[in-house]
């Protein structure tokens, strides 16, 4: 495989070229303060994005997908006696998974047995949640009501 060059303009070579200073030693070459952290001014696309200042600046995230990672929070639990009551299917009993998932302004709890593929709505597991922050503490607290192995 033969040699890549980088090139400049005119398909030449591009000279070398010392990078130009920056932070403290372009401060101490001015005589002003060093700039502040800037970002990589990309987006969670890949596209390109503004620099600012500010640390995290520039940065946005997808709008077209919808990350599961932020909407929703699983958990193995183990019931006490008596299980879980489901809408669809009544008590459930043994190793759960539980899901606590977010949409629309509301909060869903849901379990499946563990590693099965049907999941079935907590009798009662619903609940309206005006910011999406608060998915972290619903869930703790599902999780310690439920997670009662040892009775």
């Amino acid at each position: 495989m033969g040699e890549q060059a980088v090139t400049g303009a005119g398909g030449t070579p591009a000279p070398e070229q010392t990078p130009d200073a920056t932070g403290e030693d372009a401060a101490a070459a001015t005589g002003s303060a060093p700039a502040g952290p800037t970002t990589a001014g990309m987006t969670a696309d890949g596209a390109a994005g503004t620099t600012t200042g500010v640390p995290g600046a520039g940065m946005a995230a997808d709008a077209e997908g919808t990350s599961t990672a932020a909407t929703e929070r699983t958990a193995d639990v183990v019931p006490g006696p008596g299980g879980v009551m489901t809408d669809e299917v009544g008590v459930v009993t043994g190793e759960l998974t539980l899901r606590t998932g977010y949409a629309d302004g509301q909060v869903t709890l849901t379990v499946q047995y563990k590693d099965a593929d049907e999941w079935y709505t907590v009798t009662g597991g619903r609940v309206a949640l005006a910011d999406p922050a608060g998915l972290d503490a619903v869930h703790a607290v599902a999780v310690a009501l439920l997670h009662r192995p040892e009775g």
